[in-house]
């Protein structure tokens, strides 16, 4: 695997977080400005689909993907 790779599991708290906060929180992205243009690129999945929506509603369950990361949302305890 690529030393670059991003590999993360992301605990939620809340019922979801917005697509554009998650890449953010994680360092995807430096900012939530720049996250929203990284998704309108068409660079996120979502459960293996495109994502283009920036606020998508991302919850417990679901991963986030790109070229050079992998996101797994899971329920805090």
């Amino acid at each position: 695997m690529d030393e670059n790779f991003l590999e993360d599991t992301f605990q939620l708290r809340t019922d979801y977080i917005p697509l554009c906060d998650l890449l953010k929180y994680c360092s995807v992205t430096e900012s939530g400005g720049e996250a929203k243009h990284f998704i309108a690129e068409g660079n996120v999945m979502v459960d293996g689909d495109v994502e283009l929506r920036k606020t998508c509603k991302i919850r417990a369950g679901q991963v986030v993907s790109g070229i050079d990361f992998e996101i797994r949302v899971i329920a805090a305890p």
